[in-house]
């Protein structure tokens, strides 16, 4: 997921999608541990996108307080 699709969306969406990435992952490392996964790379992969739209909701606040740091 690119990080400028992410700005496009709202902060509910954002939290949304952190949702829904969790939830994925939840399930990933489930099946990692039965033995179930197809594609192991998509547990960093998802990690990734939470991280993303963390780092997007951050700065959204970060901006919305009108703390940017100039």
């Amino acid at each position: 997921m690119k990080p400028s699709a992410l700005r496009e969306l709202t902060i509910d969406e954002l939290r949304q999608k952190d949702q829904d990435l969790r939830r994925e992952l939840f399930n990933l490392r489930f099946r990692l541990a039965t033995g179930e996964v197809e594609n192991p790379m998509r547990i960093r992969a998802v990690r990734k996108d939470i991280a993303r739209v963390l780092t997007v909701i951050a700065a959204r606040q970060k901006t919305e307080q009108g703390l940017t740091g100039r």
